[in-house]
């Protein structure tokens, strides 16, 4: 149900009962702080989860021998509210002890160790280690293939698992591939209305959605949020999650009221549903500040990110990827603004948390170089754009597949400093690289291919080869109207450039 100050109400009574009855190094005192642990990692309070996870964890380690799978088992809640806070060097500790207790004490096919495998699997995933984060989860589905029944559930998490990592990749043929494997497992072992059935549609959802197919991921999103209609109180977190799904697929169409409409849904939800300093609640009031960003409306745009920053402060650790993330997007307001002394100020403590946080080769790494970037460049420092936009790419090189899309973006940031340089030929050599990857990665009418359509068109124009730029400006447009709303702001800016264009032959 969700109901967490009730929970805690009742296992803190259960505790005060069992702290009278039983001596202090009890097994069931251990659980019963483990069950308060559990709470506050539900509530997104993981210091205090932390707090009772550790307790737990003191009474487990003297009163069971060292290999006992109780004593696994705390390692693992512990492991996962590192993972939580960002703190993925001890969540592998932890995980990695969990992992050597159980391959002691159970068979190499046990379905427990390929939960550890995946585990660790998951950090790396966080951590932006996809080659390793595959390695443990195709570990996980070899023993779960072997031990489980063709259309047991877990079989089908173990292929979102691997459908997760290769959509991170940016391969999303072969997330589709995965996502839909757990999609017809779900489809035989679960009833109609199960949340996992409704989850396998929101990931389904999510890749059409990178893939720019908005109809489609409409489409998954839409049944995703049917069936938790169907099964969930209408206050359920989850519930809130679908319309935050929604109201993503519209924000990337442009669609910025409809986009607000089921943001604002989620946000009622989460506000009721969830304690007032819970990480979802800071990705609402984020989510709402993106659109009004997009939508020019700078002031909403800052009230609602400074809201998500206040509780994010206040719920993670101040070095947790997280907080970068809000740092960087109050960074890109003042950017638009014009404001670049206090869009550089943002963007470096993004900077510096991400440093400390997450590996040197982490594709958010390499985000946070190229937005300091974009800073120089708008401010007309051509020179430091370059310097950042390629330390960005040299990341993206190591850490991405070679037709990823951020690998095209980057491509296409560094095209776009020799533009405003007016070195065209330069600036047509990196977008025409970018467009080769846009290419080959997404389908024919996505929107980012309109942009390399679109720049090469305007570095043809800066050349004054007028016929080739309208070629490619009109491109643009006919992508853009195919997959954008009508009064995109895109739309019109290329229309204005194919009239000059047409003027200037």
């Amino acid at each position: 149900m969700g109901d967490y100050s009730k929970a805690l109400e009742f296992y803190e009574k259960s505790h005060q009962i069992l702290e009278n009855a039983l001596p202090s190094n009890h097994p069931n005192l251990a659980s019963s702080y483990n069950n308060i642990g559990v709470v506050y990692y539900n509530m997104g309070d993981y210091s205090k989860a932390l707090e009772f996870y550790e307790k737990s964890h003191k009474i487990t380690e003297k009163a069971l021998p060292p290999n006992h799978p109780s004593l696994a088992f705390s390692y693992n809640n512990i492991g996962a509210v590192y993972n939580n806070m960002g703190n993925y060097s001890k969540a592998l500790e932890f995980y990695e002890k969990v992992l050597k207790i159980r391959e002691k004490a159970l068979p190499s096919n046990h379905p427990d160790l390929a939960a550890s495998y995946n585990n660790i699997g998951q950090v790396y995933d966080d951590m932006g280690d996809y080659s390793k984060a595959l390695e443990f989860h195709e570990k996980s589905h070899q023993i779960y293939e072997k031990a489980l029944s063709p259309n047991h559930p877990l079989l089908a998490t173990s292929y979102n698992n691997i459908g997760q990592v290769y959509n991170n990749m940016g391969d999303y043929s072969k997330a589709l591939e995965f996502y839909e494997k757990a999609h017809k497992i779900y489809e035989k072992a679960l009833p109609p209305n199960h949340p996992s059935l409704a989850l396998s549609y929101n990931n389904i959802g999510g890749v059409y959605n990178n893939m720019g197919d908005y109809t489609k991921a409409l489409e998954f999103c839409e049944k995703d949020l049917e069936i938790k209609k169907k099964a969930l109180p209408p206050n359920h977190p989850l519930l809130a999650t679908s319309y935050n799904n929604i109201g993503g697929v519209y924000d990337a169409m442009g669609d910025y009221s409809k986009a607000l409409e089921f943001y604002e849904k989620d946000l009622e939800i989460t506000k009721k549903a969830l304690p007032s300093n819970h990480p979802n609640l800071a990705s609402s009031y984020n989510n709402i500040g993106g659109v009004y960003k997009s939508m020019g409306d700078y002031s909403k745009a800052l009230e609602f990110y400074g809201k998500a920053l206040k509780i994010t402060e206040k719920a993670l650790p101040s070095n947790h990827p997280h907080l970068a993330a809000f740092y960087n997007n109050i960074g890109g307001v003042y950017n638009n603004m014009g404001d670049y002394s206090k869009a550089h100020e943002f963007y470096e403590k993004s900077h510096q948390i991400l440093e400390k946080a997450l590996p040197p080769n982490h594709p958010n790494l390499a985000i946070s170089y190229g937005n300091i970037g974009q800073v120089y460049k708008d401010m007309g420092d051509h020179s430091k754009a370059l310097e950042f936009y390629e330390k960005a790419h040299k990341i993206f090189e190591k850490a991405l597949p070679p037709n990823h899309p951020s690998l095209a973006s980057s491509y296409n940031n560094i095209g776009a400093v020799y533009d405003s340089m007016g070195d065209y030929s330069k600036a047509l050599e990196f977008y025409e690289k970018s467009h080769k990857i846009r290419e080959k990665a997404l389908p024919s009418n996505h929107p980012s291919l309109a942009i390399s359509y679109n720049n090469i068109g305007m570095a043809y124009s800066g050349k004054g080869d007028y016929s080739k730029a309208l070629s490619f400006l009109e491109t643009a447009l006919s992508i853009w109207q195919k997959s954008l709303p009508p009064n995109h702001p895109n739309i019109k800016t290329v229309t204005n450039l194919i009239d000059y264009v047409k003027k200037k032959m």
